[in-house]
């Protein structure tokens, strides 16, 4: 057994919410989401036909922690703890000093961390009686993990696909209907929100803006049917905190802490889930140096590129607005392969972050992430996700940096995915196919 693995007593049973170390610690939160109409914090009332209630609590909730579902948890045991490893092989090819950790979430059944949520969310839905899910998906991991667990707790599941990874990851649809889900490519004309999208855009290859449009469309006119995100808010962030709980005590278990912690970052539940934790400490003056770094494409680069105001969470209008980092709404990234990336907004608790200067960002092109995720590859035998490849990206860029410094340096980040089911942007990148963005 691994020194580092963890025993039932050591798995964590609640969720670590973040909201109430920023409120305890630095006496400040986000600002509240808007109604569109009106321009004036919402209520409880306004997310009820989307969400179950129990939800609803947790995106406001202050409290220290949210138990974990006994229901959830015995699932999560088929995926958790998930492991903690050493870079080793990258670290010698690398020449560095540096220590490399990665917390290796591609081991669930749908290759991704976004199961931690998904399960939850399929969970609270079933006990408030709905019976069928709509969401959208970007690269298909979400979609894929909330197929799954639609079909756990005996949910029916519609899928928004944006038409671009539609077409790039076919095998990622695959799964979903493996699973049971229904999906369609968005925009679509299903919907009328799809259908106004192709009206004005004939040619797009759609947005997760426009797809989250079409979901939440056909949650709220569908019977005993609700909407499920797989990122951005407060609950997804929650629940992805299981994460970052495990590698903290896998860490210690090393005799290590890290100096930097780094995540992929889109709408932010994978950089939520590796690093909330690790704030956590900070901000309760428990540890002083560490360093968390967001990750995104240059393609859609709304923390360093975008502007922090209100916006909407989709294209068509129809959410709650949000405080976060944002492109626009309206923003159409080009068809990167790193599709789970190219939200046009941010979580508000990881823009408030940003805002805050507790943490960093950095943006790197596709090309760039590829080459790094084939070093990687190469020397560690796994095939990251392209969406994770980001974190790989700046993880190596922070052990060549240590070596010229000349100083050790702890590195940890998250591995959310593999890449076996994104094998066709691989093949491009080798093949110089791949375009520079």
């Amino acid at each position: 057994m691994n020194k580092n693995m963890l025993g039932s007593r050591e798995r964590p049973s609640t969720y670590l919410n973040l909201p109430y170390y920023l409120h305890t610690y630095l006496g400040q939160l986000p600002d509240p989401p808007l109604s569109p109409k009106t321009n004036q914090p919402i209520g409880p009332e306004a997310l009820a036909p989307l969400f179950p209630m129990e939800l609803v609590k947790q995106e406001v909730s202050l409290e220290k922690e949210i138990p974990i579902p006994d229901e959830v948890r015995q699932l999560y045991t088929m995926f958790r703890p998930s492991p903690l490893l050493r870079a080793k092989r990258l670290e010698k090819a690398l020449d560095t000093p540096a220590h490399i950790y990665f917390k290796y979430e591609g081991v669930s059944p749908v290759g991704s961390h976004k199961l931690n949520t998904a399960l939850a969310q399929a969970y609270y839905n079933k006990k408030e009686g709905i019976r069928a899910l709509t969401t959208e998906t970007g690269a298909g991991q979400w979609g894929s993990a909330l197929a799954l667990a639609c079909r756990m707790f005996g949910l029916s599941c519609h899928v928004f696909m944006v038409k671009g990874s539609y077409e790039q990851k076919p095998y990622r649809r695959t799964v979903m209907k493996l699973y049971g889900a229904t999906v369609t490519p968005s925009p679509s004309d299903t919907t009328h929100a799809g259908r106004a999208f192709l009206k004005h855009f004939p040619d797009t290859r759609g947005s997760l803006g426009m797809a989250i449009s079409e979901a939440i469309e056909m949650a709220v006119t569908k019977p005993h049917t609700h909407y499920a995100l797989g990122s951005v808010l407060n609950h997804v962030m929650l629940h992805q905190t299981i994460i970052g709980q495990e590698a903290m005590r896998q860490m210690e278990k090393e005799g290590e802490y890290p100096d930097v912690v780094i995540g992929c970052c889109g709408g932010g539940s994978n950089l939520a889930g590796i690093a909330f934790p690790f704030l956590a400490q900070k901000l309760s003056g428990r540890v002083k140096h560490l360093r968390v770094v967001a990750v995104e494409p240059t393609a859609c680069p709304s923390l360093t590129r975008g502007v922090y105001r209100y916006d909407s969470g989709d294209t068509a209008g129809m959410t709650p607005l949000l405080k976060m980092y944002t492109m626009g709404s309206d923003f159409i990234p080009s068809s990167i392969h790193a599709g789970g990336l190219r939200y046009h907004g941010d979580s508000p608790l990881v823009s408030f972050l940003y805002h805050k200067k507790r943490i960093e960002a950095a943006a790197y092109d596709q090309l760039d992430v590829f080459a790094a995720a084939k070093v990687f590859a190469q020397n560690e035998g796994i095939i990251p996700a392209p969406e994770s490849a980001h974190a790989v990206k700046h993880a190596i860029v922070e052990a060549i940096r240590a070596k010229e410094e000349g100083k050790k340096k702890v590195i940890l980040f998250n591995m959310s995915g593999h890449g076996l089911l994104d094998l066709e942007g691989y093949e491009q990148y080798m093949e110089g196919k791949l375009k520079r963005e």
